[in-house]
């Protein structure tokens, strides 16, 4: 046979000396055909190297399989793990996952869902916090199951997956408490995400039950170079705090090494510091974070089995998860 572009199911069912329908059957799971007729096509469409086309066998049922992701930071370690958890389920569940990398104005999120909708994907994964509210509108009025992770959109028909971040940040303050600190400070940055600010006031309440102040600062985005900021800032302050609670795990790399290499301090017996997202640098020796563990698994888990089983793209009973962080302790506070 001559080299083609594609094999049609035709020439698939010529070969096997069976019906057009009953390739379609032979492919279809559940569909009524015997084994013997099934053999027949999949031999013949492994002789012929066909490939069945599940985009226009979905488009005919409405249906397209496609779920995008949309998704900022792309690169950092927290995204990149969630990222490659969310497409190995989606894989599991027989779904295409479709990247949309966007930059951080609401605008980009708004025209990467107005390109998923035109390759008619069935849902959503918005991973960023940043977008503005009505992006959940958009996608429920084309018909798009729609999930949430780390927001605080209180709209009906999305599934909405947080972390008890409030909570979380209450079991720092008792971390810090019990290892003797009395002057704290929490490392944000400018991204002002529901999830960080959750962190924050979560922090600043606790520390208020126990009749201590913090000191907060924020810089830029939420990485590194804004943790090495936060510390210079921190440090060179009168009175200079013994604890630092930092939003993320990256802001606490850039705090913990200006602390080191710019000021001299001793982590943890001069600065203690938890970050949050147990990313893999947390547990290099020479970071060794206490930090909050994210349950990617889970979250990635959650998200799929709700978009696979929800029966209808227009269904508004969406609900919402809280999931709970681990406090994974290691040698950045003491006592711990």
């Amino acid at each position: 046979m001559s080299q083609r572009d594609f094999v049609s199911a035709e020439e698939v069912a010529q070969r096997a000396g069976v019906s057009r329908s009953a390739v379609s059957r032979a492919f279809t799971p559940g569909a009524s055909v015997s084994e013997a007729t099934r053999q027949k096509v999949l031999r013949a469409a492994e002789e012929l190297g066909y490939q069945v086309n599940h985009l226009a066998r979905g488009l005919m049922r409405n249906e397209s399989g496609i779920v995008c992701l949309i998704v900022s930071d792309v690169a950092t370690p927290y995204r990149s793990a969630l990222l490659r958890e969310l497409t190995q389920q989606l894989q599991i569940a027989g779904k295409v996952a479709m990247l949309v990398n966007t930059d951080r104005s609401d605008g980009s999120v708004d025209r990467a869902l107005q390109q998923a909708i035109r390759y008619r994907a069935d849902a959503s994964i918005i991973l960023s916090g940043l977008p503005d509210k009505s992006i959940t509108q958009l996608c429920l009025r084309n018909g798009q199951r729609l999930v949430l992770i780390n927001r605080d959109d209180d709209q009906p028909g999305p599934l909405r997956i947080n972390l008890d971040d409030h909570e979380a940040a209450g079991r720092v303050v008792t971390a810090f408490v019990r290892a003797g600190c009395t002057r704290l400070a929490f490392a944000n940055s400018e991204a002002g995400t529901p999830s960080l600010m959750a962190r924050e006031a979560g922090f600043i309440a606790a520390a208020k039950a126990h009749g201590l102040d913090v000191i907060v600062e924020r810089h830029g985005w939420t990485g590194y170079e804004a943790g090495k900021v936060v510390a210079q800032r921190l440090l060179t302050r009168r009175e200079r705090p013994d604890a630092v609670f930092c939003a993320t795990d990256l802001l606490a790399c850039g705090l913990m090494d200006a602390a080191r290499h710019q000021f001299s301090l001793s982590i943890p017996d001069q600065l203690c510091v938890i970050g949050f997202d147990d990313i893999e640098q947390a547990s290099w020796s020479s970071y060794d974070l206490t930090t909050f563990a994210q349950p990617v698994v889970s979250i990635a888990r959650q998200a799929v089995t709700w978009l696979v089983d929800s029966p209808s793209p227009n269904r508004l009973d969406g609900h919402s998860l809280k999931l709970h962080a681990e406090l994974v302790w290691r040698g950045s506070v003491r006592g711990g």
